[in-house]
């Protein structure tokens, strides 16, 4: 099963997250109580800011991670530490290109499920430019803009018309300014064994994605075998429609028992 996604400056993203059909999950014995947010691609922890409130209100533990957005490895190596100082089992969640990052990083025995939201699952041994084929491109994919030392930027228009279109233009213009460039090299960036093998997955779809085709996430989704809602959102489901991404997340917290 393949899905097609044309990338920037290295061609085109396609996510093929070929899965073969894995066993039932056997719950942690212990409730999740910790969750741990990780961003994507041009953005940082305040993606996650309408989010952290609904959960903690809801007893959770949250962190937001701050990516340097340099590598996959540098980026999983940061969930890693994170992970490392919870003091149970934790939940991961990630959004579009911390999908790749929580797939690699989910494979932590104190991990205990996995939710992406409008997010990238890939299968093992792949990576992002290996999989790129052709296809045609989601339209925010064009207005990503390369610098000198290899990070890539989204133009004004591509927050504005692609990346966050149902936001407010304060928010789309905090987007713009805070955004996290992001090293190309993440493209390359290689899963060892994919954690949704073993971990329980559930998958948030945003019908009116501009950066991933949500046909594409809803494949990856089945793909991985994920308890899947879809939303009518932007690429940024957890900022337009921040409740029912909190209540996904939160189910899945109290599934992982």
């Amino acid at each position: 099963m393949k899905f097609r996604l044309l990338s920037t400056v290295t061609a085109a993203l396609l996510f093929s997250a070929a899965a073969t059909p894995t066993p039932a999950q056997t719950p942690s014995a212990t409730p999740t109580h910790n969750v741990i947010l990780v961003h994507g691609a041009w953005a940082n922890g305040s993606s996650w800011s309408k989010v952290i409130p609904l959960l903690e209100a809801k007893g959770l533990h949250v962190v937001a991670v701050e990516l340097p957005l340099t590598s996959l490895d540098d980026d999983v190596a940061t969930v890693q530490r994170a992970i490392a100082l919870e003091d149970g089992p934790v939940l991961l969640v990630g959004h579009s290109y911390g999908g790749v990052v929580i797939t690699e990083a989910g494979n932590d025995p104190k991990v205990s499920g996995l939710v992406y939201v409008a997010a990238f699952a890939p299968g093992d041994k792949a990576s992002i430019n290996s999989l790129s084929q052709g296809g045609t491109p989601p339209p925010g994919i064009a207005e990503l803009r390369p610098d000198a030392q290899g990070f890539l930027t989204l133009t004004p228009k591509g927050v504005s018309e692609d990346f966050a279109q149902d936001l407010t233009p304060a928010e789309k213009a905090e987007i713009t300014a805070t955004q996290g460039p992001t090293n190309a090299k993440v493209l390359g960036g290689t899963i060892t064994t994919a954690a949704w093998h073993k971990k329980p997955s559930w998958y948030v779809v945003s019908a009116n994605d501009r950066m991933i085709p949500p046909d594409a996430e809803r494949g990856m989704a089945k793909a991985i075998h994920a308890e899947t809602i879809t939303l009518p959102s932007s690429h940024v489901a957890m900022l337009s429609h921040p409740a029912p991404v909190a209540a996904l997340i939160e189910k899945a917290a109290a599934s992982t028992k």
